[in-house]
């Protein structure tokens, strides 16, 4: 009798784990909502909407999150003493006086990939601005996804000839904690670049084969192209 009352106490246990454990997955899942460059859809409207109410933003409300929506953003957030990041998170939102219902996916990859990728951005676009950092990081990942080149993050960045920092040695370099949270932020689900899968320098490029892609935004010193 008391095995069973053991038995049954045991799956008791578990069945309320379980359960914590889901509610804690969701509440993290919606906390976790955020909109930045790149994000598209009806959620990232109606901040172009509230943008545009307050007075910090002049171009239509289409529902893309580019340079015009995070000029805006910034803006915002450097006149009501926020974070001035760019990413229309929590706290963001609630200052425009709306309710993020939307989420991040959670990114599989493990440290070593996200240290990885930190590096390699570190190599490439230190002393670029933050969201170029991500940018750097985000078209990786296209790349990884995109059939044209290895399915690994470690694959994208040893494809021979692919990345300088990597030829030069730049890529051996510690990454800085701004190159940490640029991976971390991409590995988020945050691409300032629409899905480029390539980046230059205009001025330094010495690749013909580079100015036959087609540009479709400039962030710092860098062209990112498809």
């Amino acid at each position: 009798m008391l095995a069973k009352l053991r038995d049954k106490m045991f799956w008791l246990q578990l069945f309320c784990a379980l359960v914590t454990f889901v509610l804690f997955f969701l509440f993290v899942r919606a906390d976790a909502a955020q909109y930045a460059w790149g994000s598209k859809g009806e959620e990232v409207r109606q901040i172009q909407q509230k943008l545009r109410q307050y007075g910090y933003m002049t171009a239509a409300a289409d529902g893309i999150f580019g340079k015009d929506t995070y000029d805006a953003v910034v803006w915002f957030q450097k006149k009501n003493g926020l974070v001035q990041d760019g990413v229309v998170g929590k706290k963001t939102a609630a200052a425009l006086g709306l309710t993020l219902s939307g989420s991040v996916a959670a990114a599989g990859y493990n440290e070593s990939e996200t240290y990885m990728l930190a590096r390699l951005v570190h190599g490439e676009a230190r002393g670029e601005p933050y969201v170029g950092k991500v940018a750097v990081a985000a078209v990786v990942l296209n790349r990884v996804k995109s059939p044209l080149f290895p399915n690994t993050i470690s694959g994208v960045i040893f494809q021979a000839g692919a990345f300088d920092a990597v030829s030069d040695g730049q890529y051996n370099l510690t990454p800085d904690a701004d190159s940490i949270r640029a991976a971390k932020d991409a590995l988020g689900g945050w691409d300032p670049s629409g899905g480029c899968l390539y980046y230059y320098n205009p001025v330094t490029s010495t690749n013909d084969w580079i100015w036959t892609r087609t540009v479709q935004l400039s962030i710092g010193k860098h062209n990112f192209a498809i």
